[in-house]
């Protein structure tokens, strides 16, 4: 047991007693109040509240019974271990963005389909002539028919095959 394992000190503070006992600061005055930890002696030279040996030997052992100097029982939280009755939290997967290029690839095989061959530069390019705020939430046959209406008004007139 981790109170066993403990070395004692000639004089301790109040701190380091705490820190012994496995408990907060906060929470090792509030038991002192409540009779269940011993006292501290002052230091007479600064008026520093300390524990000798002795009292440090009663501390450790009120913390390994569970039962304070008052003779009621008290119960401790175990901090960093979770309750048995708790199922543990999921983990979350950051999720992975597909590359642009992949983006790309999907109206450039379909613009292939319709018979127009072209670049992903130039797809790129009439995206954002085509949707200059971006595509937020646009259907991807509605982009596809958005895009292919642009490269096909670029490739009209005397343009076309050369």
């Amino acid at each position: 047991m981790r109170e066993q394992s403990v070395q004692t000190k000639a004089v301790v503070t109040v701190s380091e007693m705490a820190r012994m006992c496995g408990l907060s600061r906060p929470r090792f005055y509030q038991l002192i109040e409540a009779g269940v930890f011993p006292q501290p002696v002052y230091s007479v030279a600064n008026r520093r509240p300390i524990y000798l040996e002795d009292s440090q030997k009663v501390c450790l052992e009120v913390r390994r019974r569970n039962c304070g100097v008052n003779g009621q029982p008290v119960l401790y939280y175990a901090r960093g271990h979770p309750l048995p009755t708790q199922p543990k939290p999921p983990t979350r997967t950051a999720k992975v963005k597909p590359p642009k290029a992949n983006n790309h690839a999907d109206l450039l095989d379909g613009l292939a389909a319709l018979g127009l061959t072209t670049t992903a530069a130039e797809v790129e390019a009439a995206i954002k002539a085509a949707y200059p705020a971006g595509m937020n939430g646009t259907d991807q046959g509605e982009v596809l028919r958005a895009v292919f209406l642009h490269l096909k008004r670029q490739n009209a007139g005397g343009s076309v095959g050369r």
